[in-house]
């Protein structure tokens, strides 16, 4: 198999330590300015995961991220966000981590290298076939979300990847694989850059995408979001403002009376039929 890591060949630029400050982010936002285009040619890959994700998240599944490293962080960052975002459960989105939790914060040496501690962190979690599992790594190389996703597929599971170098072993093991390949990085290497900023945007895709598909959003509107703070209350409040043309003192009761956004608005409308 011909397998090149893009992601690891030599910069683009040199001598970086000489350049003026201003010269080093003009050409970082160059390279950044790239990724959303190598994003738009893996859409059909990432559709093709978002329909999966929606049929079994549907059925009761639920949608595991599994990375090392930036990787796993971002997968983290993903699922935290989502019952915020969407008011869904803690336990739909999960993200394991390689080195589990304290890996957030620091790096677990040689943690990624294991091939029996992502499934056995999967299996944590009781894993079934009713849920789906994406394999988070840039390199496409990493021997923790490797190993999981192979058993996975051993046990019917269905598996998916985000990654950033063509045809990597993630790649070839995951059923439905998301390749961005975003080349060489500004400082070699340093996949944390191009690499992350691509799994961000896919990470995104894939979950915003599959809640609107699921219900948890109405019109463009986050019908469905917690409300954890002053910030989202007044959003809120302003969401039920627009939706039923009324003004903001009731908007504000009627939103503390329910605690949600969708129940506000259903129940105002309900009493008035």
């Amino acid at each position: 198999m011909n397998f090149t890591k893009t992601t690891e060949q030599d910069s683009n630029y040199n001598h970086l330590e000489k350049m003026p400050v201003s010269k080093l982010l003009k050409n970082i936002n160059n390279e950044d300015k790239t990724v959303p285009l190598a994003v738009e040619k893996a859409l059909p890959q990432i559709e093709a995961l978002v329909i999966q994700i929606v049929s079994k998240l549907k059925h009761g599944g639920r949608l595991f991220y599994l990375g090392a490293g930036t990787s796993g962080r971002l997968g983290i960052v993903d699922a935290s966000e989502c019952p915020p975002t969407f008011g869904v459960s803690h336990d739909l989105v999960v993200g394991l981590i390689a080195g589990g939790d304290s890996a957030i914060r620091k790096a677990v040496e040689f943690a990624e290298d294991s091939t029996e501690q992502g499934w056995k962190d999967l299996q944590a979690y009781n894993i079934s076939q009713k849920d789906v599992v994406i394999g988070i790594a840039a390199s496409g190389t990493t021997p923790y979300v490797i190993s999981a996703l192979e058993q996975c597929n051993n046990n019917k599971i269905i598996t998916g990847c985000i990654t950033c170098n063509e045809k990597s072993p993630l790649a070839l093991t995951a059923q439905f694989p998301v390749e961005v390949i975003v080349g060489p990085e500004f400082v070699t290497g340093s996949s944390r850059m191009k690499a992350g900023t691509a799994q961000k945007l896919v990470l995104n895709m894939l979950t915003t995408a599959s809640m609107i598909q699921l219900g948890h959003v109405k019109g463009n509107k986050m019908v469905d979001m917690q409300l954890s703070n002053n910030k989202l209350v007044d959003r809120g409040t302003k969401m039920i403002m627009t939706e039923l043309q009324i003004p903001e003192a009731l908007a504000l009761e009627l939103l503390t009376k329910y605690k949600s956004v969708r129940e506000a608005i259903k129940n105002y409308n309900d009493a008035r039929q």
